[in-house]
């Protein structure tokens, strides 16, 4: 099947919690943060390791060049003035 080279990541902003969430295609990321910064701090941190627990079969480890194996994650940045709750 070949291995995923792109995940996202957008920052919604719930204006009751003041919070911004993640809405991700990376299993297992759920985030919540005050910042924007702190978001793309934690996006950094757990996105990787993630890719590799979740998207990433073993067998593929070793047959795949390392080129392939090191996916990009993109962060879409929060849409105000949208209905993001």
């Amino acid at each position: 099947m070949g291995v995923k080279r792109a995940y996202f990541v957008r920052a919604c902003w719930d204006e009751d919690a003041e919070v911004f969430w993640s809405e991700s295609d990376i299993k297992g990321l759920h985030i919540e943060a005050a910042t924007l910064q702190e978001f793309q701090d934690l996006v950094g941190e757990l996105a990787p390791d993630l890719i590799f627990e979740n998207h990433l079969r073993h067998e593929e480890l070793g047959a795949t060049p390392l080129k392939d194996l090191i996916p990009s994650v993109v962060l879409r940045a929060p849409e105000f003035g949208a209905s993001s709750a």
